[in-house]
């Protein structure tokens, strides 16, 4: 979609309204000067990985990991020569985001595929309300969790998803699969930027959002998603959410009263 509306930033100590308008040479090899936008904008990379910075913090964006970045929020993006990036725009007076800063999804196969679609598309409608609905649905709080792309690792990665409780090792999960468990603990640093650990605790707590929004206790929540103490999981979710999962639902129950 085609970015109207965009305004470069002449540098961080630039003035409120003291923009300029983007010129030929805004948009330079291999990313995108400091700016910002009037509209909301959706952010999703096929193919290939890019970077996003804003308010002092980078979100990298894969396959598996696109960006919401709210209308008046100033940012700046690298991108590798090879990547793919679809953009989605909505206006910030008719689409009310529900996202107050530039947030990270995990974005479903169905978005995905919507995206794409309306990528090949010659008639795909700008600012169709059924997309922003279908591109603004999920749980916002949900943590960055990128999808390893591997035969072995996307496996693991798949049955997990379907039982996060699952308490087989990595060195466990390569003798299933019959690989070295050093393998596959490089498959998941290299395809998703983090250890296998890491990305299975992240995974659980993801599914514990849900459940603890269904009112179950704490230390159900814990067992369900598989971690071996109710301590264990509320250390997880402070460093993670910067919030014990209590104080995180007495939040929700503020924000939807």
């Amino acid at each position: 979609m085609a970015e109207t509306g965009l305004r470069s930033v002449r540098d961080e100590e630039t003035r409120a309204g003291d923009v300029i308008m983007a010129d030929d040479d805004f948009i330079a090899e291999g990313g995108h000067p400091l700016h910002v936008h009037e509209f909301h904008q959706f952010l999703h990379v096929p193919v290939g990985r890019i970077v996003v910075t804003a308010l002092g913090r980078d979100h990298e964006l894969s396959a598996s990991v696109a960006l919401w970045i709210p209308a008046g929020i100033a940012h700046s993006a690298r991108f590798g020569a090879d990547s793919v990036i679809a953009v989605e725009s909505f206006d910030a007076d008719r689409f009310e985001l529900p996202y107050q800063d530039v947030t990270t999804i995990n974005i479903t196969d169905a978005q995905r595929r919507l995206v794409l679609g309306r990528m090949r598309s010659t008639c795909a409608q700008d600012e169709d309300p059924e997309v922003f609905a279908a591109l603004s649905a999920g749980h916002r709080n949900c943590l960055p969790l990128p999808q390893p792309t591997s035969h072995t690792a996307g496996a693991v990665a798949r049955e997990l998803a379907r039982t996060p409780s699952d308490p087989r090792t990595a060195t466990e999960w390569a003798e299933n699969l019959y690989t070295s468990s050093t393998s596959l603990r490089r498959a998941f640093r290299a395809e998703t930027g983090m250890a296998f650990s890491e990305w299975r605790t992240r995974l659980r707590l993801n599914h514990s959002l849900s459940l603890l929004e269904q009112g179950q206790l704490v230390s159900s929540v814990a067992a369900r998603v598989g971690f071996v103490s109710t301590n264990g999981y509320i250390l997880a979710f402070r460093r993670h959410f910067g919030q014990t999962p209590g104080a995180y639902v007495r939040n929700s129950l503020d924000r939807s009263a």
